[in-house]
């Protein structure tokens, strides 16, 4: 059987008839779309799926024969017990102090009428910009007897006092202050979702607070309160710059600075122990989110129907005070470590008191034009993160197409392959790229450990939900019948993507990129132990100059840091207004009438 085809480049009354065999041209239009959608869901899975499973693999193998002995050795050492211990009690404490803070903020910001509610948020939102380790340093610097901010006032303690923040409560305090905007991301539209007209409803029946807050906003918030608990909570055990900077130096490890002190030692069996180490992180992390899916489903608590105008509460004669101490948090938890940082890295020695005569800018010179590893670490960095947010935006675009208007079971499969890296901590994912590139790759016969191409498949790996999210979410509020139109009138699949889908998600792409460029930019989680010389990043930079005691140089590139990553924040603030409404998590999420 054939099939006849008209050209539709002949000229009116006119048609080229051409003979194939049936369905060969239906095989050749179809072509493009199989062979993209295979090749993007074979890259997620090869630097997604392969990593976890080699390291799944790694902790039962023993030169490919089954062998439970390392994970005996593992759960028989103390050290891996008393890390896991420490890991759980910070965690759990800087989660429930992230929720409390981020909860605050999250409910004045969304209910009340505070004004500058965007400078507010922006410098709530700048902690978890800001890299771990320097927010450790920043607070490192502001107790203490060497701290030149405490000296130059003349209130440092006596030399030999123990500075405070070195301590379990000093690593909580700072996970609790680094995770609290993510749980003020998701307790703001939760806020929102709140329908004013129902607690009219609840006070003309005669409820009181105490009951309004007990049986209706508190049950309509829960969802959201145990899913800020459970992000915040994977988010701390995984952080490994804070109980680095503050644990390593008094001895008390959590399971992240464990696995980096072990993988920094010698032994045949280290890549067995650390790969089971990595595991159990992983397996914490992976029975909170299940947790978290559990307490959820057993929790009902939907509204009938969409809400109307969200709850609104009038602080009326409170507003000026409750604005005082808004701000007065954000010069506590921001400008007063950072001032501090700005202090030590003024000065010429640690300790020393910030005076007109000791002020000068020799740290900033030193690190910027003398130390050759400065200009590489920001070259470094800067590439990774810039690479990074172009492959994943272009990798994003496609896949969600395939996923959402083409409501693919494969790439839908993919989409959710790619958010494990993520959901996992990242001292897990540096693990199983060391186990896959350890040895050269099968046929290359190229080997990708000790360099930067090690990194950049895991930040690919690790950022990859960030850049999917956005565009997935920018698909769903399309309606797919634009495809199915120019589907009818004979576009090509590349048409349909490059010249419908493309232009109408490309902002959505562009801010989903942005983040994944600050992200990048200030990571030390995943770099910090997969790097080499020569190929510092700008975290691994800053960690190692205060570890090696050159502390005034480490708060000189700690400020340049935070300096361009405010830059950065600033740009994609001034690219508000051709992005889609809530696109940067800084800004409000949908138009408010008040407290502008």
């Amino acid at each position: 059987m054939s099939l006849n085809l008209v050209n539709a480049g002949t000229a009116p009354g006119e048609t080229s008839r051409r003979v194939l065999p049936f369905g060969t041209s239906a095989v050749w239009r179809k072509a493009p779309e199989a062979l993209t959608l295979w090749v993007i869901v074979l890259a997620v899975a090869l630097v997604a799926g392969w990593p976890l499973l080699r390291l799944a693999s790694e902790a039962v193998f023993t030169d490919g024969a089954f062998d439970i002995s390392p994970v005996q050795r593992a759960l028989e050492s103390r050290s891996t017990w008393r890390a896991t211990v420490h890991s759980l009690e910070t965690s759990f404490f800087g989660m429930v102090f992230a929720v409390l803070l981020g909860g605050l903020f999250a409910f004045l910001v969304a209910l009340t009428d505070v004004r500058l509610k965007l400078p507010l948020v922006f410098c709530f939102m700048l902690p978890m910009m800001i890299p771990p380790q320097v927010t450790a340093l920043s607070w490192i610097q502001v107790f203490g007897p060497s701290s030149a901010l405490l000296n130059t006032l003349g209130i440092a303690p006596p030399p030999g006092s123990t500075n405070p923040v070195y301590s379990v409560q000093g690593i909580i305090l700072l996970l609790g202050i680094q995770h609290a905007p993510l749980a003020f991301l998701l307790l703001r539209a939760a806020f929102r979702q709140i329908p004013r007209e129902l607690i009219e409803a609840a006070r003309m029946a005669g409820a009181g607070a105490g009951r309004i807050a007990a049986q209706i906003i508190v049950p309509l918030l829960t969802p959201s309160l145990v899913a800020a608990a459970g992000l915040t909570f994977v988010s701390a055990l995984g952080n490994f710059g804070i109980p680095a900077m503050l644990g390593i130096p008094e001895s008390y490890y959590v399971l992240p600075t464990l696995i980096y002190r072990r993988l920094t030692s010698f032994g045949p069996s280290i890549i067995s122990d650390v790969a089971i180490l990595a595991i159990l992180v992983g397996v914490i992390g992976l029975a909170a989110v299940l947790l978290q899916n559990y307490i959820k489903s057993r929790i009902e608590s939907r509204l009938m129907s969409k809400p109307g105008a969200p709850l609104f509460i009038p602080l009326k004669g409170l507003r000026p005070i409750v604005e005082a101490a808004l701000w007065l948090i954000i010069v506590m938890i921001l400008v007063l470590p950072l001032s501090a940082l700005v202090a030590t890295a003024l000065v010429p020695a640690y300790g020393v008191g910030l005076t007109s005569t000791t002020a000068s800018l020799e740290n900033f010179q030193e690190v910027l034009f003398r130390q050759s590893a400065t200009l590489r670490a920001f070259m470094n960095s800067g590439g990774l993160a810039l690479v990074s947010a172009v492959a994943l935006g272009l990798i994003a675009i496609p896949l969600g197409f395939f996923m959402v208007w083409q409501k693919n079971r494969i790439a839908r499969i993919a989409a959710h392959l790619s958010e494990m890296p993520y959901a996992l901590p990242g001292v897990v994912l540096s693990i199983a790229m060391i186990l896959v590139f350890l040895q050269p790759l099968p046929v290359l016969g190229i080997s990708l450990y000790g360099t930067m191409g090690i990194i950049l498949v895991a930040y690919l790996a690790r950022f990859l939900a960030l850049a999917i999210k956005p565009v997935i979410a920018g698909y769903e509020q399309l309606d797919p019948k634009l495809d199915e139109a120019a589907r009818i009138v004979g576009a090509s699949f590349f048409d349909r993507l490059f010249r419908i889908a493309a232009p109408l998600l490309g902002p959505v792409a562009a801010a989903g990129g942005i983040l994944v460029f600050m992200t990048a930019l200030n990571e030390l989680t995943v770099s910090a132990l997969l790097w080499s010389a020569g190929n510092e990043t700008l975290g691994v930079l800053v960690f190692n100059l205060d570890d090696g005691g050159y502390t005034v140089l480490s708060s000189a590139l700690a400020v340049i840091t935070v300096l361009v990553i405010f830059a950065i924040m600033l740009g994609a603030q001034a690219l508000n207004g051709i992005l889609p409404r809530g696109v940067l998590p800084w800004t409000d999420d949908q138009p408010t009438p008040h407290g502008r």
